[in-house]
Protein backbone atom coordinates (compact mmCIF):
# COMPACT_ATOMS: atom_id res chain seq x y z
CA UNK A 1 0.00 0.00 0.00
CA UNK A 2 2.59 2.45 0.64
CA UNK A 3 4.49 2.16 -2.35
CA UNK A 4 1.09 2.77 -4.47
CA UNK A 5 1.36 6.11 -2.11
CA UNK A 6 4.54 6.65 -3.25
CA UNK A 7 4.11 6.43 -6.89
CA UNK A 8 1.10 7.80 -6.70
CA UNK A 9 2.40 11.56 -5.46
CA UNK A 10 4.75 11.56 -9.22
CA UNK A 11 1.78 10.08 -10.98
CA UNK A 12 -0.69 12.96 -9.47
CA UNK A 13 2.42 15.76 -10.43
CA UNK A 14 2.27 14.47 -13.99
CA UNK A 15 -1.52 15.69 -14.64
CA UNK A 16 -1.99 18.47 -12.02
CA UNK A 17 -3.60 21.67 -13.02
CA UNK A 18 -4.86 24.76 -11.61
CA UNK A 19 -4.54 25.01 -7.60
CA UNK A 20 -3.11 21.94 -7.28
CA UNK A 21 -0.42 22.58 -9.29
CA UNK A 22 0.18 25.58 -7.19
CA UNK A 23 0.22 23.25 -4.15
CA UNK A 24 2.81 21.23 -5.55
CA UNK A 25 5.33 23.27 -6.15
CA UNK A 26 5.71 23.68 -2.49
CA UNK A 27 5.68 19.45 -1.99
CA UNK A 28 9.29 18.21 -0.10
CA UNK A 29 8.98 14.90 -2.07
CA UNK A 30 12.29 15.35 -4.62
CA UNK A 31 10.29 12.58 -7.17
CA UNK A 32 7.45 14.88 -7.16
CA UNK A 33 9.62 18.02 -7.90
CA UNK A 34 11.03 15.63 -10.99
CA UNK A 35 7.61 14.78 -12.18
CA UNK A 36 6.46 18.10 -11.89
CA UNK A 37 8.82 18.75 -14.90
CA UNK A 38 6.56 16.66 -17.41
CA UNK A 39 3.70 18.05 -16.61
CA UNK A 40 2.35 19.56 -20.03
CA UNK A 41 0.31 22.33 -17.63
CA UNK A 42 3.46 23.39 -16.24
CA UNK A 43 4.11 27.12 -17.29
CA UNK A 44 6.48 29.37 -16.92
CA UNK A 45 5.28 30.90 -13.92
CA UNK A 46 4.66 28.13 -11.86
CA UNK A 47 8.99 26.95 -12.91
CA UNK A 48 10.13 30.94 -11.59
CA UNK A 49 7.77 29.71 -8.40
CA UNK A 50 9.47 26.49 -8.12
CA UNK A 51 12.92 28.34 -8.43
CA UNK A 52 12.94 30.82 -5.74
CA UNK A 53 12.68 27.55 -3.39
CA UNK A 54 16.33 27.95 -2.01
CA UNK A 55 15.77 23.61 -1.01
CA UNK A 56 15.88 22.14 -4.48
CA UNK A 57 18.30 19.64 -5.81
CA UNK A 58 21.07 20.35 -8.23
CA UNK A 59 18.99 17.64 -10.40
CA UNK A 60 16.57 19.27 -10.19
CA UNK A 61 17.84 22.53 -11.47
CA UNK A 62 20.05 21.01 -14.17
CA UNK A 63 16.47 19.42 -15.26
CA UNK A 64 15.13 22.43 -15.65
CA UNK A 65 18.29 24.00 -17.60
CA UNK A 66 18.11 21.12 -19.74
CA UNK A 67 14.55 21.75 -20.72
CA UNK A 68 14.43 24.35 -24.23
CA UNK A 69 10.97 25.72 -23.42
CA UNK A 70 12.28 26.78 -19.93
CA UNK A 71 16.32 27.57 -20.66
CA UNK A 72 14.76 29.99 -23.28
CA UNK A 73 13.29 32.50 -20.68
CA UNK A 74 15.22 34.99 -19.55
CA UNK A 75 13.54 35.33 -16.21
CA UNK A 76 14.49 31.30 -15.31
CA UNK A 77 17.95 31.56 -16.89
CA UNK A 78 18.44 34.35 -14.13
CA UNK A 79 16.98 31.86 -11.09
CA UNK A 80 19.44 29.04 -12.37
CA UNK A 81 22.35 31.19 -12.34
CA UNK A 82 21.68 32.70 -9.28
CA UNK A 83 20.59 29.74 -7.26
CA UNK A 84 23.01 28.42 -4.56
CA UNK A 85 22.30 24.67 -5.72
CA UNK A 86 22.76 25.12 -9.19
CA UNK A 87 25.88 23.07 -11.04
CA UNK A 88 28.85 25.83 -11.79
CA UNK A 89 28.99 24.69 -15.40
CA UNK A 90 25.29 25.04 -15.65
CA UNK A 91 25.09 28.37 -13.77
CA UNK A 92 27.73 30.21 -15.86
CA UNK A 93 26.28 28.86 -19.26
CA UNK A 94 22.45 30.34 -17.96
CA UNK A 95 25.00 33.97 -17.41
CA UNK A 96 26.62 33.96 -20.55
CA UNK A 97 23.10 34.11 -22.09
CA UNK A 98 21.75 37.08 -19.40
CA UNK A 99 21.27 40.82 -20.99
CA UNK A 100 23.79 42.89 -19.48
CA UNK A 101 21.61 44.35 -16.56
CA UNK A 102 20.40 41.10 -15.54
CA UNK A 103 23.88 40.38 -15.05
CA UNK A 104 24.27 43.53 -12.91
CA UNK A 105 21.18 42.35 -10.72
CA UNK A 106 22.90 38.85 -10.51
CA UNK A 107 26.26 40.64 -9.83
CA UNK A 108 24.58 42.15 -6.76
CA UNK A 109 22.57 39.65 -5.24
CA UNK A 110 23.91 38.61 -1.86
CA UNK A 111 22.28 35.06 -1.69
CA UNK A 112 23.93 33.76 -5.05
CA UNK A 113 27.27 31.55 -4.99
CA UNK A 114 30.30 34.47 -4.72
CA UNK A 115 32.17 32.63 -7.72
CA UNK A 116 29.02 33.13 -9.71
CA UNK A 117 28.51 36.72 -8.68
CA UNK A 118 32.25 37.43 -9.65
CA UNK A 119 31.63 35.49 -12.84
CA UNK A 120 28.97 37.84 -14.02
CA UNK A 121 30.91 40.85 -13.01
CA UNK A 122 33.69 39.86 -14.91
CA UNK A 123 31.44 38.91 -17.79
CA UNK A 124 30.00 42.48 -17.30
CA UNK A 125 33.58 44.35 -17.47
CA UNK A 126 34.76 42.48 -20.50
CA UNK A 127 31.01 44.11 -22.26
CA UNK A 128 32.04 47.67 -20.61
CA UNK A 129 34.69 48.76 -23.66
CA UNK A 130 31.85 48.07 -26.57
CA UNK A 131 28.66 49.41 -24.86
CA UNK A 132 26.93 53.01 -25.69
CA UNK A 133 27.58 55.80 -23.49
CA UNK A 134 23.91 56.01 -22.16
CA UNK A 135 24.35 52.14 -20.83
CA UNK A 136 28.65 53.31 -19.48
CA UNK A 137 26.44 55.97 -17.40
CA UNK A 138 24.28 53.71 -15.56
CA UNK A 139 26.91 51.35 -14.76
CA UNK A 140 29.36 53.73 -13.27
CA UNK A 141 25.82 54.73 -10.85
CA UNK A 142 24.76 51.40 -9.82
CA UNK A 143 27.11 48.66 -10.98
CA UNK A 144 29.01 46.92 -8.70
CA UNK A 145 32.64 47.98 -7.48
CA UNK A 146 34.46 45.81 -10.24
CA UNK A 147 32.31 47.05 -12.97
CA UNK A 148 32.16 50.84 -11.56
CA UNK A 149 36.45 50.88 -11.76
CA UNK A 150 36.19 49.60 -15.41
CA UNK A 151 33.97 52.52 -16.23
CA UNK A 152 35.93 54.92 -14.19
CA UNK A 153 38.84 54.07 -15.84
CA UNK A 154 37.71 54.28 -19.54
CA UNK A 155 37.80 58.12 -18.60
CA UNK A 156 34.44 59.37 -19.89
CA UNK A 157 33.77 62.62 -17.95
CA UNK A 158 30.14 62.06 -16.63
CA UNK A 159 30.79 58.36 -16.58
CA UNK A 160 34.20 59.41 -14.33
CA UNK A 161 32.01 61.80 -12.16
CA UNK A 162 29.17 58.63 -11.14
CA UNK A 163 31.57 55.96 -10.79
CA UNK A 164 33.11 58.06 -8.09
CA UNK A 165 29.68 58.64 -6.13
CA UNK A 166 28.61 55.15 -6.61
CA UNK A 167 27.92 53.76 -3.43
CA UNK A 168 29.61 50.06 -4.11
CA UNK A 169 33.14 51.25 -5.60
CA UNK A 170 36.07 50.50 -2.53
CA UNK A 171 39.03 51.84 -1.83
CA UNK A 172 40.56 48.81 -3.44
CA UNK A 173 39.12 49.25 -6.59
CA UNK A 174 40.31 52.95 -6.77
CA UNK A 175 43.86 51.81 -5.85
CA UNK A 176 43.90 49.26 -8.97
CA UNK A 177 42.63 51.61 -10.98
CA UNK A 178 45.25 54.26 -9.41
CA UNK A 179 48.16 51.42 -10.36
CA UNK A 180 47.20 50.86 -14.08
CA UNK A 181 50.41 52.11 -16.30
CA UNK A 182 47.80 53.63 -18.97
CA UNK A 183 45.00 56.01 -16.75
CA UNK A 184 43.15 59.13 -18.53
CA UNK A 185 44.64 62.27 -16.88
CA UNK A 186 41.00 63.36 -16.05
CA UNK A 187 40.69 60.61 -13.99
CA UNK A 188 43.59 60.90 -11.67
CA UNK A 189 42.63 64.43 -11.50
CA UNK A 190 38.85 63.80 -10.64
CA UNK A 191 39.83 61.05 -7.85
CA UNK A 192 42.63 63.33 -6.40
CA UNK A 193 40.03 65.94 -5.74
CA UNK A 194 36.77 64.34 -4.17
CA UNK A 195 36.16 64.63 -1.39
CA UNK A 196 35.66 61.11 -0.45
CA UNK A 197 38.65 59.27 -1.96
CA UNK A 198 41.13 62.07 -1.62
CA UNK A 199 41.16 61.94 1.99
CA UNK A 200 41.96 58.10 2.04
CA UNK A 201 45.38 57.92 2.85
CA UNK A 202 46.54 54.79 0.78
CA UNK A 203 44.72 56.50 -2.21
CA UNK A 204 46.92 59.71 -1.68
CA UNK A 205 49.80 58.19 -1.44
CA UNK A 206 48.79 56.05 -4.88
CA UNK A 207 48.55 59.87 -6.17
CA UNK A 208 51.76 60.98 -5.03
CA UNK A 209 53.39 58.27 -7.47
CA UNK A 210 50.65 59.16 -10.99
CA UNK A 211 52.02 62.06 -13.33
CA UNK A 212 48.70 64.04 -13.47
CA UNK A 213 48.07 64.43 -10.17
CA UNK A 214 47.46 68.32 -9.62
CA UNK A 215 50.23 70.33 -7.87
CA UNK A 216 48.12 71.78 -5.45
CA UNK A 217 46.79 68.28 -4.12
CA UNK A 218 50.47 66.79 -4.11
CA UNK A 219 51.29 69.87 -1.59
CA UNK A 220 48.50 69.25 0.03
CA UNK A 221 48.95 65.15 0.22
CA UNK A 222 52.76 65.23 0.78
CA UNK A 223 52.76 66.45 4.56
CA UNK A 224 50.39 63.94 5.38
CA UNK A 225 52.71 60.94 4.36
CA UNK A 226 54.04 58.93 6.67
CA UNK A 227 58.42 59.36 6.40
CA UNK A 228 58.69 56.22 5.16
CA UNK A 229 56.01 56.06 2.35
CA UNK A 230 57.69 59.24 1.85
CA UNK A 231 61.20 57.74 1.29
CA UNK A 232 59.43 54.85 -1.16
CA UNK A 233 58.33 57.08 -3.51
CA UNK A 234 61.34 59.71 -3.63
CA UNK A 235 63.18 56.15 -4.72
CA UNK A 236 61.04 55.53 -7.59
CA UNK A 237 62.48 55.68 -11.18
CA UNK A 238 59.48 56.04 -12.64
CA UNK A 239 58.57 59.30 -10.39
CA UNK A 240 57.82 62.58 -12.85
CA UNK A 241 60.69 64.84 -11.89
CA UNK A 242 58.21 68.13 -10.68
CA UNK A 243 56.83 65.02 -8.25
CA UNK A 244 60.49 64.12 -7.27
CA UNK A 245 61.05 68.38 -6.54
CA UNK A 246 57.94 69.00 -3.97
CA UNK A 247 58.70 65.04 -2.58
CA UNK A 248 62.77 66.33 -1.68
CA UNK A 249 61.26 69.43 -0.83
CA UNK A 250 59.29 67.83 2.13
CA UNK A 251 61.77 65.72 2.51
CA UNK A 252 64.26 68.24 3.31
CA UNK A 253 61.86 69.86 5.52
CA UNK A 254 61.37 66.91 7.82
CA UNK A 255 65.04 66.66 8.12
CA UNK A 256 65.26 70.62 9.13
CA UNK A 257 62.75 69.73 11.94
CA UNK A 258 64.82 67.27 13.35
CA UNK A 259 67.99 69.41 13.73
Amino acid sequence: MRGDENAAGPQRARSASGDELDALIHEGDAEVLLALLENPNMQEQHVSRLLERLDLSAELLQSVAKEGKWNSSESIRIRLARHPHTPRRVALSMLRKLFLFDLVRVSLLPSAPADIRRAAEELIVARVPHLPIGEKLTLARRGPARVAGAVLAGGHPQAVKLALANSFLTESQVLKILARAELPARVVVAISQHPKWSVQYNVRVALVRRPHTPVPALLEFLPDLALRDLQDVAGLEQLPEHSRKYVQQELARRASEIK
